[in-house]
């Protein structure tokens, strides 16, 4: 398989048909487009929505686990700055200035410093965060240190700077960037990780049928190496395709024995509704995930490891089904991971829908290294500003 493949815009085309399909927010009727055509919203609400590198997506709805996404979003339903109607009466009535009104979070392109997914900025979801669980065990690596991974894979300058660069220019730019996090919040010690997506989705169903491609030991050593020279950790990623996690996981068990590996895998390209990988975007149910956990906690009691962690790349609703299923597990840290692109604003959009309303134990952010995906890109002190802060940072 040539990897390019997977972003051939003949493989990716976008139809209005399929647009139309999923205007309710599902992702089964969400497509992928490499040439980074998206839908924008174009007004202050909470059906923006971020979108992933190689896919568009409709609005879609929040489907929060309570009334407070409805609630909130009724505070934003106008693209207007509302602090002056803090302070203004209706006609003939006299003002109560003993009891101010709290200031309410917005969201879109307007809500500036009072966007919902920033700390104390108007959102009753402020107080979800952070998640309780067990306390951490020896080893754990979060929420104590804040993990940079450089994404991507080495045979394709197109999937991320993992591989856009020559080896020793890319853990150049790792520890420059690295020494950035560092300097801006010395309080929480980075953690280096390359994160090499070892299982890619195929637009072709290959030999096994399954529409996913292995790639071989000898490269997941190679870049192991090179995590290796930076006392980095590897992150091992999993692109199913319409195999399932089940079926896969033991393939890459040799490496998740080593205490330094951990795993990522990607509902964007799990397929168990059928279709083409990147023509549709794919989901993971909560039982799928669980599978994954259980996995790796067998992982550590069984060979004496430190706690594993599990990121999980979601940019749309659909892509995470039943998350208050997910079941952890204290040998296994978990992160969702904001995994869109866009400006800011509606990159910080789909945090609060995603990430914030929707708590599980850690949060993660994508960050593009390309304007062509986030145009501006968002400043590292804004992301340090979302509320839950991301203790994982995805460099594409």
């Amino acid at each position: 398989m040539s990897l390019r493949d997977l972003r051939r815009p003949a493989v990716f085309a976008i139809t209005i048909a399929l647009l139309t399909a999923c205007a309710d927010g599902d992702a089964s009727g969400n497509v992928a487009d490499s040439a980074g055509v998206r839908s924008t919203p174009t007004v202050i609400a909470a059906e923006s929505v971020a979108v992933h590198s190689g896919a568009a997506s409709a609005p879609a709805k929040v489907t929060g686990s309570s009334a407070l996404a409805a609630g909130q979003a009724a505070d934003t339903a106008n693209t207007a700055d509302t602090a002056a109607s803090d302070t203004l009466s209706p006609a003939g009535a006299t003002q109560d200035t003993t009891k101010p009104k709290p200031r309410r979070g917005l969201l879109g392109p307007r809500s500036g410093e009072r966007h919902m997914a920033f700390r104390d900025a108007g959102s009753d979801l402020d107080s979800l965060w952070p998640v309780k669980a067990e306390s951490s065990l020896p080893g754990s690596i979060l929420p104590e240190k804040r993990i940079i991974a450089f994404y991507g894979n080495p045979l394709s300058k197109r999937m991320g700077i993992l591989g856009e660069f020559e080896p020793e220019e890319m853990l150049r730019k790792l520890d420059a960037e690295v020494a950035e996090w560092n300097g801006l919040d010395p309080e929480r010690p980075v953690q280096p990780a390359l994160h090499l997506i070892v299982m890619v989705a195929d637009p072709h169903p290959g030999a096994s049928g399954k529409y996913r491609t292995r790639h071989d030991s000898a490269m997941i050593e190679k870049v192991y190496g090179w995590a290796r020279s930076r006392n980095a950790l590897l992150f091992v990623d999993l692109q199913v395709g319409q195999s399932t996690l089940r079926a896969e996981l033991p393939w890459i068990e040799k490496f998740l024995i080593r205490p330094d590996v951990h795993l990522g895998i990607d509902p964007e390209f799990a397929m168990k509704k059928g279709g083409i990988p990147g023509r549709r975007i794919g989901t993971f149910d909560a039982a799928e995930i669980n599978d994954a956990i259980r996995f790796l906690a067998d992982l550590v009691t069984k060979h004496e490891l430190p706690p594993k962690i599990l990121v999980v790349h979601r940019f749309t609703q659909g892509g995470v089904t039943n998350y208050a299923k997910i079941e952890l597990d204290p040998r296994v840290q978990f992160v969702m991971h904001m995994d869109g692109f866009g400006a800011p604003w509606l990159k910080r959009d789909t945090y609060w829908r995603d990430i914030k309303a929707q708590p599980v134990q850690f949060a993660g952010w994508k960050q593009f290294s390309k304007t062509r995906n986030d145009n501006p890109p968002t400043p590292r002190s804004e992301i340090l500003r979302l509320w839950p802060v991301p203790v994982y940072i995805q460099i594409h």
